[in-house]
């Protein structure tokens, strides 16, 4: 299958594309949790829809740094929550130390790990905060949670390939990752460049 950037080409086709998508993935994981009676929608999920359907070929937007990112950002949650006794104590208007305390533990320990595991997902560090400060604070919402997350990602890998988008299946094609290189690559020519101008 080739590579079609012209569905997302203009700012009039990507939001078109992104708020039906976005709405539909939001309506029914939405449905699922309301039939279940499980929290399968949280917060996070809206922005890793947004680039799942708004850029889709974006490193960031792959199964793998969606999956993994959320994933890590879930589980640090939980260790944080745990670290500070507050397992299973729901969110209250009145956030104390503690809770900052876990809230910042978790925050730390996902930007590390999504880095150190190469899955950088922004939306984490909503996940983590989710999870740490009382909204989803039992363990076992972790399986709804991540539940919530892999539909999401069947659901944008199913509709992108539709549409002739290379969602990848897992990472991101060894162009993307060449592309952020050669883009920084640019960054440091262009600052070397200004400061040999500014000494001139």
């Amino acid at each position: 299958m080739r590579l079609d950037f012209r569905l997302l080409e203009g700012y009039k086709r990507r939001a078109l594309y992104t708020f039906v998508w976005g709405f539909a993935a939001m309506l029914l994981i939405g449905l699922a949790a309301d039939l279940t009676h499980r929290p399968y929608i949280f917060p996070s999920l809206g922005p890793s829809a947004i680039m799942l359907f708004g850029h889709p070929l974006r490193r960031e937007s792959s199964p793998k740094h969606t999956i993994l990112g959320h994933g890590a950002g879930a589980l640090s949650g939980y260790f944080a929550l745990a670290v500070m006794g507050l397992l299973g104590v729901p969110f209250s208007t009145h956030i104390g130390t503690p809770r900052i305390i876990a809230a910042a533990i978790a925050l730390g320990l996902t930007c590390a790990i999504t880095i150190l595991l190469r899955a950088e997902h922004a939306p984490a560090g909503a996940t983590t905060l989710i999870v740490a400060l009382g909204i989803l604070p039992n363990p076992i919402d972790f399986v709804f949670l991540m539940s919530a997350v892999v539909m999401l990602v069947i659901l944008a890998l199913v509709v992108n390939r539709v549409f002739a988008i290379e969602y990848p299946l897992w990472k991101a094609p060894n162009w993307v990752h060449h592309h952020d290189a050669e883009l920084l690559k640019k960054v440091a020519r262009r600052s070397r460049l200004s400061a040999a101008l500014r000494r001139s």
